[in-house]
């Protein structure tokens, strides 16, 4: 108050101190502040009145407070309504909704959990008190937060990571420019995953966010005559940015729409998201006049008289040179997330990376349901109403037992899925352990026959039936055109995936894209 702030948001969500002090499984006092539900109470409702009482009339005071638990002995309905009317009594102006303890078993924010799952929970705080309540998690459009407000449901909203997305998410939705919106997908790569692991954040769809005085926002000096080949998200990064800044931009691409890889990651559960990068990527490629020639493998006839040829035709599947590869049960990661190839009922993943894993979820899980509110609830044993104790209605890793029998294989001796991402990795392993995938490591491949692929693990030889197996071995990449253009003498400059054929890597295809549009 002191420094000039209007008012301050007091923690009492997500398992932290003021919250653990409101459940019975962490407050064990037998004293005036444990025991009963007002004992246990009394502690959050003493510090809202201490801080009004210091501040006075004049500061805003918010109170987050947890309305689902999503852990065991959690509070329940009656519990977190009390305590809601106390605080309001207390001296709160505004009620935040924290979901979920970060001990809890259930998602909560990232891309498994449907967009706007939680609202529900904050409806129910509203009905309990008279000052206004803000709804938070998996809100990530202004029609989905408006559709929050109007149903009477929340009277704010809370964002945090759609502003890393695009900062001008309000402007946009002011001036009726929603559809420009740079959405934020709730993959948690470059914002939770960077602080995890002591980095300054980002996002993966915006490589400004918190970085904009690395990059320009004036038009070019110089404009120059551009071709960008390829359309996934390091071609579409570059074409965009290259022409918002006033180069005249070719985009080639050689299937029938944009989106490269993409395509394919966004047939993952959850991560229908990607359709979002898409939309705006295109929009923005329109917006700024990319002529965009699709279905047109480009060569170097096509290429002449450009200033400047950016390559970012991506990768390929890597095809492991082992007997039998050829036989009909083997199948690309590429050709079962595309829908080229069905899946029979046993199923054995070559590789345990992201792909890998994404691919034996896709298998086990049914992904078109996987965005419904009420197939995620039953999924991960949540209460669809949020009354019951923690909001939990069952055993959030309880099996769910699929028609396929999925068994992933890595060479690596660690740890299966070891390289996940920080924030949502616990969620993919316990998603597959919770449909009975089995994970191996330490495996040597030997051969692929009629009875299925034949392994050594633990020095014993092993043959593990299969209907498919699929090659999650790794990328290639593609750089047969940039070749061609070097040996001509052209000069290129290659990213994404042909650049580096690792991981598919949405958030490097993206920023060595709009980095490299920005230094033509």
């Amino acid at each position: 108050q002191a420094a000039g702030f209007d008012g301050v948001e007091i923690m009492g969500s997500e398992g932290y101190l003021i919250n653990e002090f409101t459940v019975t499984p962490t407050n064990k006092r037998e004293d005036g502040w444990g025991g009963n539900a007002e004992n246990r109470h009394r502690f959050p409702v003493e510090i809202v009145r201490a801080v009004r009482e210091r501040c006075g009339p004049g500061f805003l005071i918010i109170y987050r407070i947890s309305a689902a638990d999503l852990v065991e002995g959690g509070a329940h309905s009656d519990e977190i309504a009390a305590l809601a009317r106390k605080i309001e009594a207390a001296g709160a102006d505004i009620l935040n909704t924290g979901i979920g303890w970060h001990e809890s078993r259930v998602p909560t924010i990232a891309y498994p959990v449907p967009r706007g799952a939680w609202r529900k929970a904050a409806a129910n705080v509203k009905a309990a008190v008279s000052i206004p309540v803000v709804a938070s998690n998996r809100i990530n459009t202004p029609e989905l937060a408006e559709d929050i407000l109007t149903s009477g449901d929340a009277d704010m909203i809370s964002m945090a990571r759609p502003f890393l997305a695009d900062p001008h998410f309000v402007k946009k939705t002011r001036e009726g420019r929603a559809n420009e919106i740079n959405t934020c997908i709730a993959c948690n790569q470059a914002c939770l995953d960077f602080i995890f692991s002591d980095r300054p954040v980002g996002c993966l769809v915006n490589p400004k966010a918190g970085r904009e005085t690395e990059f320009r926002d004036t038009p070019a000096d110089t404009p120059k005559k551009v071709a960008v080949v390829g359309g996934g998200a390091a071609g579409m990064a570059t074409a965009a940015e290259a022409a918002r800044l006033g180069h005249a931009v070719t985009l080639f691409e050689a299937q029938d729409k944009l989106g490269g890889q993409l395509n394919l990651a966004r047939a993952a559960p959850g991560k229908d998201e990607f359709d979002e990068t898409l939309r705006y990527y295109a929009g923005q490629m329109q917006k700024h006049g990319v002529t965009q020639r699709l279905r047109q493998r480009a060569d170097v006839s096509d290429l002449e008289g450009f200033d400047h040829v950016v390559i970012a035709t991506g990768v390929m599947p890597r095809i492991p040179d082992l007997p039998g590869i050829d036989h009909h049960s083997v199948a690309t990661y590429a050709e079962i997330l595309s829908g080229d190839r069905l899946a029979g009922d046993r199923v054995v993943v070559m590789g345990a990376g992201g792909i890998g894993h994404d691919v034996a979820e896709f298998l086990v899980t049914e992904p078109a349901k996987t965005a419904n509110s009420d197939v995620f609830c039953e999924t991960w044993g949540v209460d669809p109403e949020f009354v019951s104790s923690g909001a939990l209605a069952g055993d959030p890793l309880a099996p769910k037992p699929s028609r396929r029998k999925v068994v992933m294989l890595q060479r690596k001796t660690a740890k299966p899925g070891a390289g996940l991402g920080v924030s949502t990795g616990w969620i993919l392993r316990n998603a597959l352990r919770k449909h009975g995938v089995e994970a191996m490591g330490g495996v040597t491949y030997e051969r692929i026959d009629d009875a299925g692929l034949h392994i050594v693990a633990d020095g014993m030889p092993k043959v593990i039936a299969a209907d498919t197996i699929v090659l999650c071995t790794g990328q290639e990449p593609e750089r047969t055109l940039a070749q061609e253009l070097a040996a001509r003498g052209v000069p290129v400059t290659m990213i994404g995936g042909a650049k580096e054929a690792a991981e598919l890597d949405a958030l490097r295809a993206i920023d060595e894209g709009v980095r490299l549009a920005q230094g033509l």
